[in-house]
């Protein structure tokens, strides 16, 4: 079928969406096949039972609309403020007081102690014929039917007053088990499982085709989100009803697949409700710090929240990679299989971010068997561009955030060597070949000059000319571009970064693309190397995701240490991936690992914040700072001892305080409005348990939830 493009096998670069990494995992080579992987035995979070019954119940089971970060699958909504409770001693004790109360008028009233005044209301409405007969039945009849009205009264009214319902709910209805009754079906037109949506649009053969395959446990939960992706673009008018309809027909379950003829990921590790785009990270903790709707309710997160941009902070063994930012990665993984997403995911190597199978394109910087290189330029050919983000990435951290004009003169500098190698080479320079440039060395700039006079490029040499100029005047920026550039001029790179077309570049402009690319990062003796590549993709992937020709596809990057990448050009650009349906995930041991000043500004330009366990105080206080205070009530009691004046009353304190040890007093409290922090630095730095983080978040429409505590192990 003809389509938007999503599921076509468009290039990267110029070559086709690459298709998985290796079939070994993350070992290189070897170029057979890699096999489907198995089906799963039933649905994530299906009942258990055969395969079509499972993936029905999972298919079929409600996911009302919720909080931002609510789990949604099987969500029952809870009151937004908490009811009044009763404490379990006065419940109980008012319970078996009414009981008694009810039970002494009782006896008062049959004995007769209260008089006949209780027979009023019976001879005013029944004739006395009725009332007074010789008929003893009928006697019976009447005075028993009157005193069971009598007594149900007096059952009912106590009842209420000593909260017999509350009683029952509370302490017997839990332990009274009653079978629950059978869901009804639902109407076809409700129905999931019948794809109501595409009968009403005239795609009945595809919905029946679809019906089928569901019902014979033909399908996975993954096949339904990416049909229901290709559906969409058939009701945007990006793709033909026709020739969906037929693809549906054939294929079944299988149709609309993705470039890599994958299905599924070869293990979950997380829980997913591809229904909703939802990865399960955690619980919200019953604790009184949380708003009452979110206590013990699931905590997700989708593309709906992390297209806001998420920024964990924690130290290491926190739980930072294993419970955030893996969950995460695989959900994206899982959501570019359906044609919804496409993910980049960067850390340094072994760091724990699944295996190569789960991606399409593993780029191993400074690993012999790589298959994939990495594009230095981001894949463009415009030479202002490339030197834009080429000079973020080499320079950008050495940038004061108050001045904007030492990147501006980086950038120069290297739109001024890039345009004259493109005009002339039809391509950019190498690592080797910019160092020599940027070092002003004189055969490597004469060279150029030479080639372009004979290609008569006057344009740009008179940008090498300035070039020229600058060289050695103080306040130059390109000996700093060649000693961060020397960095990358290392043997363990010397394979990398061709620009030659030997070998097999990977470009951030396939974000276009459901494509999943995982980067490792050579952290062991090139640190400095690898912060400059972390720099590098996320440069290039903010210049990537707002120039994207197709924004339905949800674009993520992954960054497990963002150390050394906050610069202020990266908070500007992060700040503008929400409007382009993307967004980015860091992670960070400290806040200190990012200038004083960009503390404040990354904290406001990420819509979901996270503190680890395990935080400092000084971090806690940036935190603290960017969540605010919120108006509380405080109670203030106080205790003051009661004097007697009389020898009586005298004597009675005396004995009550030989009895329980403490003089008599007179509690007095005070209930006042106050404004304090949702949580404070002390707070965030020592009350936060091990495996727990606090976490607020934002979606996309500009919904909020407040800071909640999570346990991520739940």
């Amino acid at each position: 079928m003809t389509s938007d493009g999503t599921y076509d096998a468009r290039g990267t670069h110029a070559t086709p969406v690459p298709r998985p990494a290796s079939p070994r995992g993350d070992a290189a080579g070897g170029a057979r096949p890699v096999p489907l992987p198995p089906r799963p035995a039933r649905a994530p979070g299906a009942a258990p039972g055969t395969d079509g019954e499972a993936f029905l119940a999972w298919l079929r089971t409600p996911r009302p609309k919720a909080a931002p970060g609510v789990w949604r699958f099987g969500h029952v909504p809870r009151p937004e403020q908490e009811p009044d409770v009763v404490p379990t001693r006065q419940l109980l004790s008012g319970a078996v007081i009414a009981f008694l109360v009810g039970w002494l008028l009782w006896s008062l009233l049959w004995n007769g102690y209260l008089g006949g005044w209780w027979v009023v209301p019976l001879e005013l409405f029944l004739p006395d014929a009725w009332i007074y007969t010789g008929d003893s039945v009928g006697n019976a009849v009447v005075w028993n039917t009157y005193y069971t009205a009598i007594a149900l009264g007096i059952m009912v009214t106590v009842g209420r007053l000593g909260r017999w319902g509350e009683v029952w709910r509370r302490f017997v209805a839990p332990r009274v088990k009653r079978p629950a009754p059978a869901a009804p079906p639902p109407q076809p037109e409700e129905d999931p499982a019948q794809w109501p949506k595409l009968r009403a649009a005239g795609a009945g053969p595809a919905a029946d085709r679809l019906a089928a395959d569901a019902r014979a446990g033909l399908m996975r939960d993954i096949d339904v989100a990416r049909i229901a992706r290709a559906w969409r673009s058939v009701r945007s008018g990006n793709s033909p009803l026709g020739a969906f309809t037929e693809a549906v027909v054939r294929d079944g379950a299988t149709a609309c697949p993705h470039p890599s003829g994958a299905r599924d990921l070869p293990a979950r590790a997380a829980r997913h409700d591809l229904a909703t785009a939802q990865v399960r990270i955690g619980t919200t903790v019953d604790d009184p710090r949380n708003p009452y709707a979110y206590r013990g309710t699931g905590l997700a997160l989708g593309p709906d929240l992390i297209g806001t941009s998420l920024l964990a902070v924690g130290p290491a063994g926190s739980g930072k990679t294993g419970t955030v930012v893996w969950p995460l990665a695989e959900s994206l993984c899982l959501q570019a299989l359906a044609g919804r997403a496409a993910v980049v995911v960067v850390g340094a190597a072994g760091a724990g971010l699944g295996p190569g199978d789960d991606y399409d394109v593993v780029v191993r910087v400074g690993h012999p068997d790589s298959v994939y290189d990495l594009d230095l330029y981001g894949g463009t050919s415009d030479p202002d561009e490339a030197a834009g983000v080429l000079a973020e990435a080499l320079v950008g951290d050495l940038v004061d955030p108050h001045i904007g004009g030492d990147h501006r003169r980086s950038t120069t500098v290297l739109a001024q060597l890039l345009g004259p190698f493109h005009a002339v080479h039809g391509r950019f320079p190498a690592v080797p070949e910019l160092r020599a440039l940027l070092d002003g060395a004189p055969g490597p700039l004469g060279a150029l000059r030479t080639a372009l006079q004979q290609a008569g490029q006057e344009v740009m040499l008179r940008e090498l000319d300035a070039r020229e100029r600058q060289l050695g005047h103080p306040g130059d920026p390109g000996a700093a571009l060649a000693d961060r550039i020397a960095l990358l001029d290392r043997p363990a790179f010397a394979a990398f970064f061709d620009t030659s077309g030997r070998s097999t570049p990977f470009s951030l402009r396939a974000l276009d693309h459901p494509v999943r690319v995982r980067i490792d990062l050579p952290e062991r003796g090139h640190a400095d190397a690898s912060r400059i590549l972390a720099r590098l993709v996320l440069a290039q992937f903010t210049a990537s995701a707002a120039v994207r020709d197709d924004r339905s596809l949800f674009a993520c990057l992954v960054l497990d240490d963002a150390t050394g990448t906050v610069t202020p050009e990266a908070v500007r650009r992060i700040q503008r991936l929400r409007s382009a349906n993307a967004g980015v995930v860091m992670t960070l041991r400290t806040l200190d690992d990012a200038p004083r000043p960009l503390r404040t500004p990354l904290l406001g330009a990420v819509g979901c914040r996270m503190a680890l366990s395990g935080l400092t105080p000084w971090d806690g206080q940036d935190f603290a700072e960017v969540w605010g205070k919120e108006w509380t009530e405080a109670r203030d009691v106080t205790d003051r001892q009661i004097i007697a004046e009389t020898p009586a009353g005298k004597a009675v304190h005396v004995l009550r305080r030989v009895i329980t040890g403490h003089a008599p007093t007179a509690r007095a409290v005070t209930v006042r409005q106050v404004e304090r922090e949702r949580w404070s630095a002390s707070e965030l730095a020592h009350a936060v348990p091990p495996g727990h983080a606090v976490l607020s978040l934002t979606d996309v429409r500009g919904e909020h939830a407040p800071p909640l505590l999570v346990d991520l192990r739940g």
